[in-house]
């Protein structure tokens, strides 16, 4: 599996993002491969799907796609029919550029395993945010002293607004929690989904009980710290399934199942499919050597 890096912008150390078009990066490259960092994509012009994330979405006109880093993603575009607008940053940068470390964790549309990871706009939004996009690659290609400021506001400007249509298309909350716990969760979720799988470890790792954190989740995004830990660890087991050689053996034993029969049986109750079913149902997600799908992201 492929994975892309994220290289420093033209502008030095300062920028760790970048806006990027279809004469940047190959999309009509039909390997699977995933990259370091998080991407937002706007298509004014598309045709043709993404498989991403085990989901099959279609392109077109007015699509927004949204990909956190290494998520596996497949392109099945027309070279023909694509213009695209790619902003693309690096998780640490944007924590540090609004001086929140969970900043990427309060947008919705980011570490999203429920709902879908597109948006539809028309064409006078999506005129509207590739303008913002302008602006920002105008003020990364000519950099002055005040430029981190311009950039800093246009770009929250920007993934609120964003966060704001996503909630409303999808219709989520964007209730503010009286505490970070929930967003601290997704947070150690991510980094610990492979050794610490139950409640309890992430209840003591942040210092409160269980029944707080379940509270605080739950007031949060609606589900409980159980069911959003389970989530994720499915996520773990399918991304395994699909995109590694591994046997159900490999997987139980880097997952910390007991047994290769425990992982059958969380993954049966979770989806109602066997790992076999599960397999066979996503034959159009190809399984062949990848090649690297990135033209320039310097």
């Amino acid at each position: 599996m492929k994975t892309i890096k994220f290289h420093k912008t033209e502008c030095g150390v300062d920028f760790l993002l970048n806006v990027l078009t279809e004469n940047d990066i190959d999309y009509t490259d039909t390997g699977t491969f995933d990259t370091d960092y998080f991407e937002i994509l706007f298509f004014k012009e598309a045709k043709g799907i993404l498989i991403l994330n085990q989901q099959e979405i279609e392109l077109k006109a007015g699509s927004i796609i949204f990909i956190s880093p290494f998520q596996k993603r497949n392109w099945r575009l027309d070279p023909n029919n694509l213009q695209v607008t790619t902003l693309i940053f690096q998780e640490a940068f944007l924590n540090d550029f609004f001086a929140d470390k969970l900043f990427t964790y309060r947008l919705l549309y980011f570490y999203q395993l429920v709902h879908p990871l597109k948006m539809n706009i028309d064409q006078d939004e999506m005129l509207k945010y590739c303008n913002l996009l302008t602006e920002i690659k105008m003020e990364l290609l000519t950099s002055e002293t005040d430029s981190v400021h311009i950039i800093r506001s246009l770009l929250y400007y920007l993934l609120q607004t964003l966060n704001r249509r996503y909630a409303k298309q999808h219709t989520l909350s964007l209730k503010k929690s009286g505490n970070n716990l929930a967003f601290q969760l997704k947070n150690l979720v991510e980094i610990h989904i492979k050794e610490l799988q139950r409640i309890n470890d992430y209840a003591e790792m942040l210092g409160i009980s269980r029944i707080s954190l379940n509270k605080a989740v739950k007031a949060q995004f609606n589900t409980t710290a159980t069911q959003l830990i389970k989530q994720r660890l499915l996520f773990e087991i399918q991304n395994s399934l699909l995109h590694s050689n591994k046997t159900i053996n490999e997987i139980a034993y880097e997952l910390n199942f007991s047994e290769p029969n425990h992982l059958m049986r969380f993954f049966k109750t979770q989806t109602g499919q066997t790992t076999t079913e599960f397999i066979n149902s996503m034959t159009s997600i190809p399984r062949k050597p990848e090649t690297n799908p990135a033209k320039n992201i310097n």
